[in-house]
């Protein structure tokens, strides 16, 4: 696998490496060995996957302390545009973005790791949606940001008024009214 750095340490892009013949395709989606070697020791203990349509926003979600999660996620059918927002305090990239499109064609993932909101606007007509965890969902630990913060800068590539959204995430709190429980 290849591991892309972003412009946030410790949010990173990974690539498979793809085998192609007549046949289809083969590539390796995880290996805990190669990913403790290149990313970080992580241990999963939790796989989730959600199917959306065009316009649906999911996030931007954490889970609160001492219930915190760090993700690797992908999207194996169809395109969403993938976004962690630093909400760690005194972090020196603060309320920073990192996007990334994954589609069902780039075979691309997403580490997220603890400490920052997580999110996603699906492009494609629909979108199979896949992720990791390395700590089980806790409701009572549930929290957000507003994924419409447009202080957050950004570009979801959906018009507003094509977003579909949850009754709970049109409730999050902008970055300026929220209180971070991360510390850097």
């Amino acid at each position: 696998m290849n591991v892309i750095k972003t412009a946030i340490d410790g949010v990173v892009i990974i690539e498979p490496r793809i085998f192609e013949d007549a046949r289809g395709y083969f590539f390796e989606s995880f290996s805990q060995r190669e990913f403790d070697e290149k990313v970080a020791p992580v241990c999963f203990v939790q796989d989730n996957e959600s199917k959306s349509s065009y316009g649906v926003m999911r996030g931007l979600h954490f889970q609160r302390p001492p219930f915190t999660q760090s993700k690797l996620v992908r999207c194996v059918k169809g395109a969403v545009l993938d976004v962690a927002v630093d909400i760690r305090k005194g972090s020196p990239t603060y309320g920073q973005h990192v996007a990334v499109e994954l589609t069902e064609d780039n075979h691309r993932q997403f580490f997220i790791p603890k400490g920052f909101a997580h999110g996603f606007a699906v492009l494609s007509v629909t979108a199979v949606f896949q992720y990791k965890c390395d700590e089980f969902y806790h409701p009572e630990a549930d929290g957000g940001i507003s994924i419409l913060d447009d202080s957050l800068g950004i570009d979801w590539r959906i018009p507003k008024e094509k977003a579909l959204l949850s009754e709970k995430d049109t409730k999050h709190p902008i970055l300026k009214d929220f209180e971070s429980p991360f510390i850097y």
